[in-house]
C-alpha cells in the first residue's frame, strides 16, 4: 500500500467526531461476528447507529459508555440487515483484530477530530 499527499481541505472533508456508545447488540445476520451499536454524538448530530466488527477484543458490557471516534458524514449503508449510519474508527492489531480509536479525558460528545 502506498500513501498520497493530502491537503488540509481534503482532510477536513472527513467529519470525525467523538461519541459515546449507548447500546450494544450482536448482529446475528452478519457473516463476520459484529455488534450493532447506538452512539450518542451530542445535540448537534444526535444518536447514530453503526455496525462494527470488534467482537474479538470487546465484550458488550465493556463497550457501553465508552467514548469512540467515528466518521459521521459517510452515506448510510445496510450491513447484514442493519442500517449503519457512521463508521467507528479502529486499527488492526498484529492478529488482525480491530482495536478502537478513543480519546483521553472528558471530551465533549460531538467534538470534531482535526
Amino acid at each position: 500500500m502506498t500513501t498520497k499527499d493530502l491537503d488540509y481541505e481534503t482532510f477536513l472533508a472527513v467529519d470525525m467526531r467523538v461519541g459515546r456508545i449507548l447500546s450494544v447488540e450482536p448482529n446475528a445476520k452478519a457473516r463476520k461476528p459484529s455488534y450493532c451499536l447506538k452512539i450518542d454524538f451530542g445535540p448537534e448530530i444526535g444518536v447514530k447507529a453503526s455496525s462494527a466488527q470488534i467482537v474479538d477484543l470487546y465484550d458488550e458490557k465493556d463497550l457501553r459508555g465508552r467514548r469512540v471516534v467515528a466518521v459521521v458524514n459517510f452515506p448510510p449503508k445496510r450491513i447484514a440487515g442493519f442500517l449503519s449510519e457512521v463508521l467507528v474508527m479502529g486499527a488492526p492489531d498484529a492478529e488482525g483484530r480491530v482495536a478502537l480509536l478513543s480519546v483521553d479525558g472528558d471530551v465533549p460528545l460531538g467534538a470534531r477530530i482535526f
